[in-house]
């Protein structure tokens, strides 16, 4: 691949366009400046002060000056004079503007003071070892807090360059009478104490470094108004209204959802509110909702119900805007069915509606079944379509309360009724082998109202051993020929003896009375 220069490196590397000045000879015909913005103490206060040396410093550059405070070490900022040596410099009008639209009277500006030298190497060093003694100071203050009882905590303390003061920054829900205290102080370290009581947002500004954005604190870095953060602005933005994650190092809301509040509301008033009528290019809606930097509008259309974007650009009068023409009616799907197919699909609809299924898929679900039985020779069983339960099975009988006998598998048959049946087999072959008495003239002889031959104590034995045999034993001739169970046969026999009058025992005939 070639490289192509670039025409403008040409023109910076030509001698021919470049002064014939040195930078150090440009530099040199620079006038020292009269007047410099710089930082001041912990908390970074703004100051212009003036300088008459014969340095000519730039930005960033460490100062030796005499402010409201004492001897401290500054740090440049910036120059006032149009006869600077720096490219930033701006003019005065250009910082008082920059001061008025940052906080005006609340932006912490100072004049008084005066630069006195460009710090050595010795002055840094210095300032240095003040710095490193200063964290041992904090466990001194905090312990003479604590022998004080007073209800405080210490933040952090502040000494200065010149030793001639020492400020201590606290923490306090309510007013503190520290007098007592700052006469301790005075004492401990021999200099003059001041209190500063501050909030949560100023010790941010004192012990905290970075943010989760990577940068260094706002109010740390260059913000020096700390004005409050209403969850209005977190709402008007969209942000999440979880304290937790739009909260800063300080326990409050963040200040940098104050830098776009601006230009949201800005952007928010040229938006519809919602549940406004307006007018589209496909007809008009009601508005639903708005996205607010890529200026879109969530409309309703009234014609179809359907839901489109419209950029805000776009909207206009909704009595002058195009309307939407007449579609045609949607094809009917029961058109050219017969009256059966129409009837089947409205039940099958009525069936989904209800979560019931459609009833062609229940029948198909018992076919398919019952063709993987014959399949697999299993013999299938009875099914109901509506309900798709088996029904239970009994030889060729079906019912549903079946109790499988034990060892019989082949018919499943119930115990009672099989014995039901092997009963009333029994019963008839006793009546087809017995014979009937008959009478003296050849006829038969009435088997319950004529009287019974041979001797009263057989008969009442013989009734005895009905009874006790009758539900079981093929002897019983009336129980075992009437099928049914032992209390029908009971009932029956109580009868017969009420109409023989007496209530004797009644018996079946023997053979040998027969005879």
């Amino acid at each position: 691949m070639s490289i192509f220069p670039l025409p403008i490196f040409e023109a910076d590397a030509d001698p021919a366009r470049r002064s014939e000045m040195s930078d150090a000879e440009v530099y040199a015909r620079l006038k020292p400046p009269t007047s410099i913005v710089v930082r001041v103490g912990a908390l970074k206060h703004v100051a212009e002060l003036r300088y008459s040396g014969d340095a000519k410093p730039g930005c960033g550059s460490k100062l030796v000056a005499r402010t409201w405070r004492g001897t401290e070490i500054v740090e440049m900022l910036t120059t006032t004079c149009s006869n600077s040596g720096c490219g930033k410099s701006v003019s005065r009008q250009e910082m008082l503007e920059y001061i008025e639209n940052s906080g005006g009277r609340d932006y912490p500006f100072h004049t008084e003071g005066q630069i006195l030298r460009v710090a050595t190497v010795e002055d840094l060093n210095r300032w240095s070892e003040i710095q490193s003694s200063a964290r041992t100071r904090v466990a001194d203050v905090k312990r003479i807090v604590a022998e004080s009882a007073l209800p405080m905590k210490v933040v952090d303390i502040e000494p200065i360059f010149g030793g001639e003061l020492l400020t201590v920054y606290f923490l306090s829900e309510t007013r503190v009478d520290f007098r007592d205290l700052v006469r301790a102080l005075a004492a401990e370290f021999h200099t003059r104490i001041e209190m500063r009581q501050v909030g949560a947002r100023d010790e941010a500004r004192l012990v905290a470094d970075y943010e989760r954005c990577g940068q260094h604190c706002c109010c740390k870095n260059f913000l020096k108004v700390l004005k409050p953060v209403s969850m209005r602005s977190a709402k008007t933005q969209k942000a999440t209204l979880d304290p937790l994650k739009i909260s800063g190092r300080c326990g409050r809301l963040m200040c940098c959802l104050r830098y776009e509040d601006e230009t949201y509301e800005d952007l928010k008033k040229r938006l519809p509110k919602p549940k406004t009528r307006v007018g589209t290019v496909e007809g008009p809606g009601i508005v639903i909702d708005s996205k607010i930097l890529v200026q879109l509008v969530l409309v309703q259309l009234e014609a179809d119900g359907r839901e489109i974007a419209v950029p805000v650009e776009e909207l206009c009068d909704p009595d002058s805007c195009p309307q939407p023409t007449a579609e045609a009616p949607a094809a009917d799907p029961l058109r050219g069915l017969s009256p059966d197919a129409v009837e089947r699909r409205t039940n099958d609809g009525a069936r989904r509606e209800r979560g019931e299924r459609p009833r062609e898929k229940a029948q198909d679900t018992h076919r398919r079944r019952s063709e993987r039985l014959e399949q697999t020779g299993e013999r299938p069983e009875p099914t109901d379509a509506r309900t798709e339960r088996p029904a239970e099975r009994i030889g060729d009988d079906v019912t549903d309360d079946v109790t499988p006998a034990p060892g019989d598998a082949t018919t499943g048959e119930p115990t009672r009724r099989r014995r039901r049946r092997r009963r009333g087999r029994a019963g008839e072959d006793a009546r087809g082998a017995e014979p009937r008495p008959s009478t003296g003239d050849g006829g038969e002889q009435p088997p319950s109202h004529a009287p019974l031959a041979g001797n009263a104590d057989d008969l009442v034995r013989g009734d005895a051993d009905g009874e006790s045999d009758a539900p079981d034993g093929p002897e019983s001739g009336e129980s075992g020929a009437s099928g049914d169970d032992g209390n029908a046969g009971r009932r029956r026999r109580r009868r017969r003896r009420r109409r023989r009058g007496g209530g004797g025992p009644s018996a079946e005939p023997s053979g040998d009375s027969a005879g």
